[in-house]
C-alpha cells in the first residue's frame, strides 16, 4: 500500500520503517529540511536499537523515502499516518496543535479517497473531531475517514515492539475503514485488536497508566519496606510467580519517566476532571512518581551529606537503559538540586550525554561545575560521592571492589536496585539503595 507518514520523531520515524519493512511503500514527513537530509543518507535522529540499520536497508530498496512536501506526499496515499507529539499541556492536559496542524495539510493537499490514521496518543473522543476537521476542509471532493491506531512502543525495544508486537490495536467507524487497517497490518502477522475508535484511545491510556500504576505501587512499597526491614526485590520476586500478578514492572527504583507514563497519566487525569470525575489512582501514581524521582537526594540530605565542594558521579542521564531520550528523567531532577549547592559532577552516559549537554553544557552551572567522561570508572575517579540514575550495561559491570579502589570515599546511591546490599557492604561501601531493608 501507499503509505504516508506524518513526523518522524520516535512514533513517526519507527512505524514509518517498519511498515516499510513488511512491504508497503512508505514516505515519511517532517518540516525539517536538515532533519530529512540526515535520514536520506542513512542516518536516524534518534537512538533506537536496530532502527538505522533498518532505515538504511528499506531506504535502498526504494520502499522508503523522506521528505518536506507534504502536498505531494498526501496527495494520492492510500493511508495517511499522524505520529507527531501530543505534549502536556500546563495544565496536564494534550497539546493537539501538531495533530491539527498535520490535519490542515492533509485537508489541502489529498486527490484520492484515503484513510487517516491517528498513530499520536490522544484524548477519548479526538478522532472524531480529526474526521469533522477533515471533513469540513476537504478541498478536493474526496471520501476521508479516520482510524485510531494507537502505539505501545517501549523506547530501547521499539523496533521489535513494532514488528514482533504482543497486539495491533485499531478503532475505526466502519467496515471499509477496519479492512483497509486489516491490509496494512496483515503482513506483521500479529494478532489485531478490532474496536470502535473512543475504545482504541481508552486502551492506549488504559494500558500506560495501569503500567505507571504498578510501578508506582512497587517503590511506594519499597519506600515501606525500608521502615519494617524487608527487601523489595525479594518482595518482588515473591509477587512474580503470581500469574494474576505478572513478573513485569515489580522493579522498584526512582520512579518511571520518559515519553508516555508521565504524559499520559496527566493526560488521563486532566480528561476525568474536565468530566467532573477523579482519578484517585492515577493521581497517586503522578504523586508517588513526582516524590520518588526525589528518593536519592533526600536519602543523601537524611545522611547529613553537604555537596559543596564534593566530587559526585553520575552514572546514566537517560530516563532508562536503551535510549538517549531525557524527558522526565531522575537526572534532571537531580542534577540542578546538587549543582545548586555547589557539587562539582563528573557524569557518565554512553548515549544521552549529547542531550544532557543542550541541558547542561560542561564547565561552570550556577554554584557547581559539571563534566562528562566516557567510562564510569572516570566519573568514579576520587568522587566523594556516586548517584546512579540509569541502569546501562557499562554501570552494571561496576564491582563493588571498584567502587572502593577509585573514589576518595565510597558512598553509592543506587536508584536502579543494580547492586546487592551484603556485596557492598562486605566490600566497605556505604551503600543505599531503594527498598533494600534499611532506611
Amino acid at each position: 500500500m501507499r503509505i504516508a507518514v506524518a513526523g518522524t520523531g520516535y512514533v513517526g520515524l519507527v512505524t514509518g520503517t517498519c511498515l516499510a519493512e513488511v512491504g508497503h511503500n512508505v514516505i515519511c514527513v517532517d518540516v525539517d529540511a536538515a532533519k530529512i537530509e540526515l535520514m536520506k543518507s542513512g542516518v536516524s535522529p534518534i537512538y533506537e536499537m536496530d532502527l538505522e540499520e533498518l532505515m538504511q536497508k528499506n531506504y535502498a530498496a526504494g520502499r522508503l523515502d523522506y521528505t518536506t512536501d507534504y502536498k505531494s506526499a498526501y496527495a494520492d496515499a492510500e493511508v495517511i499516518f499522524i505520529g507527531v507529539g501530543t505534549p502536556e499541556m500546563p495544565d496536564g492536559s494534550a497539546n493537539l496543535q501538531y495533530v491539527f496542524g498535520v490535519a490542515k495539510q492533509i485537508a489541502e493537499s489529498v486527490t484520492r479517497d484515503c484513510l487517516v490514521v491517528v498513530k499520536s496518543t490522544v484524548p477519548i473522543g479526538t478522532n472524531d473531531k480529526v474526521e469533522a476537521y477533515l471533513r469540513e476542509n476537504l478541498v478536493n471532493p474526496v471520501h476521508i475517514e479516520v482510524a485510531s491506531n494507537p502505539e505501545f512502543l517501549a523506547q530501547g525495544t521499539a523496533v521489535r515492539d513494532t514488528l514482533h508486537a504482543a497486539r495491533c490495536v485499531i478503532g475505526t467507524e466502519s467496515k471499509e475503514a477496519e479492512s483497509i487497517m486489516m491490509q496494512v497490518y496483515e503482513p506483521f502477522g500479529r494478532p489485531i485488536v478490532s474496536v470502535s475508535r473512543r475504545s482504541a484511545e481508552m486502551i492506549k491510556y488504559a494500558s500506560n497508566d495501569f503500567l505507571a500504576l504498578k510501578i508506582s505501587y512497587m517503590n511506594d512499597l519499597a519506600n515501606l519496606c525500608e521502615l519494617v526491614g524487608a527487601d523489595i526485590l525479594d518482595v518482588a520476586k515473591g509477587m512474580s510467580y503470581d500469574e494474576r500478578i505478572g513478573s513485569r514492572f515489580l522493579n522498584a527504583g526512582i520512579g518511571y519517566g520518559g515519553s508516555c507514563f508521565p504524559k499520559d497519566t496527566k493526560a488521563l487525569k486532566s480528561l476525568a476532571a474536565d468530566l467532573g470525575y477523579e482519578m484517585k489512582t492515577v493521581g497517586a501514581a503522578i504523586e508517588v512518581n513526582a516524590k520518588q524521582q526525589l528518593k536519592l537526594y533526600d536519602k543523601a540530605k537524611s545522611a547529613g551529606i553537604d555537596f559543596a565542594g564534593k566530587k559526585v558521579a553520575v552514572l546514566g542521564l537517560a530516563f532508562k537503559a536503551g535510549t538517549d531520550d531525557l524527558r522526565e528523567a531522575a537526572s534532571l531532577k537531580n542534577v540542578p538540586l546538587l549543582l545548586e549547592e555547589g557539587a562539582q559532577i563528573c557524569a557518565f552516559d554512553p548515549v544521552a550525554e549529547a542531550n544532557f549537554k543542550k541541558h547542561y553544557p560542561e564547565g561552570m552551572c550556577g554554584n557547581g561545575k559539571i563534566s562528562y567522561v566516557s567510562t564510569p570508572a572516570e566519573a568514579l575517579q576520587d568522587a566523594d560521592v556516586c548517584f546512579v540514575f540509569t541502569e546501562w550495561k557499562e554501570c552494571r559491570e561496576v564491582t563493588p571492589d571498584l567502587f572502593v579502589k577509585l573514589m576518595k570515599t565510597p558512598v553509592v546511591f543506587d536508584g536502579r536496585n543494580i547492586y546487592q546490599p551484603a556485596e557492598m557492604e562486605a566490600a566497605k561501601v556505604t551503600y543505599f539503595g531503594i527498598g533494600r531493608g534499611k532506611a
